[in-house]
């Protein structure tokens, strides 16, 4: 799939390494082809990592996309450049206007305060309440699947005996549904976080369908009736190396953290991590963009 980004953005090359189709705005417009408008909210620290798994992670379908970074005005990063923020990336302000195709709402590292003493998290809500009028299909990740849940549908997000952070298996609980069309009956994902949702308040809400759950970990994918609001709770988009990195800042900061489940080889960090993910990830991402987003979004936006 060609993504259309700015030729001068850092995971270019990265991704052209990879031998991901990659396309800048100059020749995307000499093809005669609607490209799907994504916006992303990246509200992770580490923007320029996350850019290139969210990316990699949209690479997979013969679709033309044309991506657009956003960032918060309400809070200002502090472990990314500036310079790379004012080149790539707008305000909410700046496209309130505008409608998008999809909209992808990332994770943040922000899930034990309650939501509203989040610094941005009026911001936040008001980017969400614009996505039921501006866009066709919205995917939120990780603490983003649960402040959507929050904001959305009032369910409450709870804290957990302990982190749970490792690589679990999943079961699809509707087969028929197009966002696990082709998964397995048994697929893995990574997960790192301290909160849950509430499983049972989930079921009991008539608009929300649990797609996929697991055992240890809840409920994974839940997604409204049309889905035009997708909860993700797990990082599908991870890199193979993530988990890893995350389990070696705890250490240093002497959290005595456990090691990540089911993801090192042997269960030992010397032999480094097993990537067991990717296919279902890609197969997530690939049916959102398909079946919510362009099966679903007007050609004139």
């Amino acid at each position: 799939m060609p993504i259309r980004i700015d030729s001068d953005l850092p995971a270019r090359a990265i991704l052209e390494e990879e031998n991901v189709f990659v396309m800048d705005k100059e020749r995307a417009c000499t093809q005669d082809i609607r490209p799907l408008r994504i916006a992303i909210l990246n509200l992770m620290p580490n923007k320029l990592d996350t850019e290139l798994h969210l990316l990699r992670s949209l690479s997979n379908t013969p679709l033309q996309l044309d991506i657009t970074f956003l960032q918060t005005e309400s809070y200002i990063p502090t472990h990314v450049p500036e310079s790379h923020l004012e080149k790539f990336y707008n305000y909410f302000s700046e496209i309130r206007d505008k409608k998008f195709d999809g909209m992808i709402i990332t994770g943040a590292p922000v899930e034990l305060k309650e939501f509203e003493d989040v610094d941005y998290w009026k911001e936040v809500a008001d980017i969400m309440e614009w996505s039921k009028s501006h866009v066709t299909s919205t995917l939120h990740i990780c603490w983003a699947a649960q402040a959507g849940l929050y904001y959305h549908y009032g369910i409450k997000k709870h804290i957990l005996d302990k982190k749970v952070s490792g690589v679990y298996a999943h079961y699809p609980l509707h087969n028929k549904l197009p966002i696990v069309r082709g998964f397995d009956d048994k697929f893995y994902v990574p997960h790192s976080r301290n909160t849950g949702v509430d499983g049972d308040a989930i079921r009991q809400n008539k608009e929300l369908i649990i797609a996929a759950e697991s055992n240890e970990t809840g409920p994974y994918i839940i997604l409204n009736q049309n889905g035009s609001q997708i909860f993700v709770t797990g990082h599908p988009e991870y890199d193979v190396m993530s988990l890893h990195l995350e389990y070696v800042r705890d250490l240093k900061r002497g959290l005595n953290p456990e090691i990540p489940k089911n993801y090192y080889k042997d269960n030992d960090p010397q032999k480094g991590p097993v990537k067991s993910w990717r296919c279902h990830a890609n197969a997530m991402y690939y049916n959102w963009l398909n079946y919510y987003v362009y099966q679903v979004t007007p050609y004139e936006l």
